[in-house]
């Protein structure tokens, strides 16, 4: 496994001319996302869901139709609609008529509604989660909600601020070519190896995991 310093000058070498710092993505900080409304975060969280296997632009452009369908993703009024309100959604031709994220999305907010209780709130909730240990909260939204499997709980959370790593193509072979993996981890084992790595080069270089896992993606595909 390589340092960090080898990983952020092999970056250099191959993006000549580019302003690094420019590429990488921001998180927002703990304060800032806890600060966030539960309603917002619903939202996008369900916007990831009905975004998986179809166009970003399409489920964008049909998302005013999606909020007003959805209470404005008030959490605690879409937990408790009926199975008939969900049923009669499949007749709304201004959303995207897929079954089973309609009915997940209902599920996923009784999951933002508990762990809001919690915390005082799902953003807090987030914020508070630590960062060496994000594939377990990658695993929390994947058994608590529906339809947050493979890279949709860690997109989400990317969407949202809360700062992860992403196991696109282009890292999970970067992760190959460090030998940490031999395969996409799908196994908590070979997750855990990945979040080691990141934790290593986190403590080295004092930045967030987005940026790190940016800067690792250019290693391969840039």
């Amino acid at each position: 496994m390589k340092s960090f310093n080898w990983l952020y000058e092999h970056v250099q070498q191959h993006c000549a001319g580019e302003d690094i710092e420019t590429l990488l993505p921001l998180p927002l900080s703990a304060s800032e996302l806890a600060a966030v409304a539960d309603d917002r975060l619903f939202s996008d969280l369900t916007r990831r869901v009905f975004r998986a296997g179809l166009k970003h632009s399409l489920v964008d452009s049909k998302w005013p139709a999606f909020e007003q369908a959805f209470f404005g993703f008030v959490p605690d009024k879409v937990a408790l609609m009926s199975d008939e309100q969900l049923e009669r959604l499949m007749m709304n031709d201004q959303i995207i008529r897929h079954f089973g994220k309609i009915k997940a999305t209902r599920l996923n907010a009784l999951m933002v509604t508990e762990l809001a209780a919690k915390e005082g709130g799902f953003g807090r909730f987030l914020a508070q989660w630590p960062s060496d240990d994000i594939i377990g909260l990658w695993a929390l939204l994947k058994k608590e909600g529906a339809h947050l499997g493979g890279n949709s709980g860690a997109s989400f959370l990317r969407m949202v601020g809360k700062d992860t790593f992403l196991l696109t193509d282009d890292v999970v072979a970067a992760l190959k070519a460090q030998d940490i993996i031999d395969k996409r981890p799908t196994a908590k084992r070979d997750l855990v190896k990945v979040q080691a790595a990141f934790n290593q080069w986190q403590q080295e270089s004092g930045r967030p995991l987005c940026q790190i896992s940016r800067l690792l993606s250019y290693t391969v595909g840039w």
